[in-house]
């Protein structure tokens, strides 16, 4: 059951979040779409893909990584770092977002790939993105894990 919940925490969250980041992009009329992203740096670092398999390597990576979050969220809150909240949720989507811009930025900069976007409204976006994250996280466990 246990890893049932994870991977649809990890679904939703990333899911919800991935809506809220195409919500803005379109609000806005910016480039805030991390799937899209991850194809335009695929193709920068020359991987040797074809057009539909960049973009279902993005989609995959996005969703992955989504797990990898939701998992460490799991790891942290058995072992008693912090209680099963709003607030948590908060915090963790916080630290995630952070997470989340450093990671971007180092893979601006190794791929030397300067897209035409608003970098700081992308990075604004990301870290409420990752909000949005942490507190679905928070409540697929809220309502399925006690």
């Amino acid at each position: 059951m246990t890893v049932a919940v994870i991977f649809l925490a990890a679904f939703v969250a990333t899911t919800l979040m991935t809506a809220f980041s195409y919500l803005i992009s379109e609000t806005f009329r910016g480039l805030y779409k991390e799937p899209v992203l991850l194809h335009y740096l695929m193709i920068r670092f020359n991987f040797n893909l074809s057009p539909k398999e960049k973009t279902v390597a993005g989609w995959t990576i996005h969703y992955t990584i989504g797990l990898l979050f939701v998992l460490a969220w799991y790891i942290l809150w058995k072992r008693g770092l912090f209680e099963l909240n709003w607030l948590s949720g908060l915090i963790y989507g916080c630290v995630i977002g952070i997470i989340g811009i450093g990671g971007w930025a180092v893979m601006f900069i190794l791929s030397d790939h300067k897209p035409k976007i608003d970098f700081k409204g992308y990075y604004l976006q990301l870290f409420f993105a990752h909000i949005v994250f942490g507190l679905t996280t928070w409540i697929v466990f809220e309502w399925l894990m006690k």
